[in-house]
């Protein structure tokens, strides 16, 4: 049996950006071919449902051996590095998610954004570029959107062509299909390092500087509320990350989240994740009813992944009533805008709340605001740290700690 390295198993013959859409001297299809060929001789020496639940790395050898020995029967003249190659994609059809696997495992890649069969852009660096990888066809992009939204029992069809999922690695995973996608189905990978960013990530990355995070960790130990406002890609959950490292290992962390992405390292952490609706439209938990019921179970702290909703009004409450030190993040492309969208949201749960009663909840919950920022060259910062100071007239008042200045 030939030796097979699991840790070259995905990723080790990535298509980068530029590469041709070519394999060797074959065309694009006559390689697909090969490999559906393949994949379809492969079922019939192994039962694929039940190894591809399999993790253990001797399965996986005992499976590359029979697909290298189904390539080695091919009539088709290919190279050693081609019969490679092909081997390892169709194990990777196999255990993975297909052609997406090498950028899986590139540790630079950010975002996976599929635009139909035929188009895959990444984000690396700040920066979107596009790839050469392809589907063979809508048919087997759906295959493996299946496969990601089955694993977490979740379904995508006509009836149901939206839904949010996440992969085993913790990555954020969003599906649109047709009928809504006109030009077939979308697929967009939010990914998350298996090595959190840390303050000296942020440091070296000038995304701040040593004077704002000195403020920050002793905010945070000293049990201030803290809102970190920035746009979609900004990094609002990596500094939510961050910021969650300066928690006492004592304290009981309750941390609530549309999809799980927060990756803390203190012991004493009971996450909380909301489910969505079956195929009925029965038995969905929202974002709120998980922060109430976190208020009955002895939280010392409250961490919100993002407030979107409803539920504003039930954190503001709750930092209103001694759990202190509790964070979140909000998308607002301003602090003032931070505060206004928490306005709106907390109004959202009962309508008869006069402005003023909720802009005092805000004004007395609220410590810190931070603003992070992505800019066009891909670079990060933290361009407010601003402090709420109390109410003038009917307005909250804020005053600004620190403020980036671009040159």
């Amino acid at each position: 049996m030939a030796d097979f390295n699991p840790a070259i198993s995905v990723g080790a013959n990535p298509v980068l950006p530029g590469e041709p859409k070519k394999r060797g001297g074959l065309d694009f299809r006559v390689y697909q071919d090969l490999k559906t060929g393949i994949h379809r001789d492969l079922l019939n020496k192994v039962d694929l449902e039940k190894v591809a639940t399999v993790r253990d790395d001797r399965t996986r050898r005992q499976v590359f051996a029979v697909i290298q020995d189904l390539v080695a029967s091919l009539k088709t003249p290919l190279s050693g590095p081609e019969r490679e190659r092909l081997s390892l994609e169709v194990l990777d059809e196999v255990f993975g998610l297909g052609p997406l696997e090498p950028l899986l495992q590139d540790p630079t890649i950010t975002d996976i954004l599929v635009n139909g069969a035929k188009e895959v852009y990444v984000e690396r660096g700040g920066q979107l570029e596009e790839t050469k990888i392809m589907f063979k066809d809508d048919a087997h992009l759906m295959h493996i959107i299946d496969k990601i939204v089955s694993a977490i029992g979740r379904r995508v069809d006509e009836s149901s062509p939206m839904v949010d999922a996440r992969l085993a690695d913790g990555s954020r995973v969003n599906v649109i299909i047709p009928p809504l996608s006109i030009d077939g189905p979308h697929m967009s990978i939010r990914r998350f390092g298996h090595i959190p960013i840390t303050e000296d990530d942020l440091l070296a990355n000038q995304t701040l500087t040593q004077p704002m995070l000195t403020l920050l960790r002793g905010a945070v130990q000293s049990r201030l509320n803290i809102v970190v406002s920035g746009g979609t890609g900004a990094g609002k959950t990596t500094f939510l990350n961050v910021l969650s490292g300066y928690i006492s290992e004592k304290e009981r962390i309750v941390t609530i989240e549309d999809s799980a992405e927060l990756q803390l390292k203190q012991r004493h952490v009971v996450r909380l994740e909301c489910r969505p609706a079956n195929v009925e439209g029965k038995g969905a938990v929202h974002q709120r009813q998980l922060v109430i019921n976190s208020l009955r179970m002895r939280p010392n702290r409250i961490i919100i992944g993002e407030v979107r909703g409803e539920e504003a009004l039930d954190m503001l409450q709750a930092m209103n009533t001694g759990h202190d030190g509790s964070l979140t993040t909000i998308h607002a492309n301003s602090p003032r805008d931070a505060i206004a969208r928490m306005e709106t949201m907390a109004m959202m749960a009962n309508l008869n709340l006069p402005e003023k009663a909720v802009r005092k909840q805000i004004a007395s919950a609220v410590t810190l605001v931070l603003q992070v920022s992505r800019f066009a060259d891909g670079t990060r910062r933290l361009t407010h740290i601003s402090e709420i100071t109390g109410m003038e007239d009917d307005v909250v008042s804020m005053q600004d700690v620190f403020v980036f200045e671009k040159q």
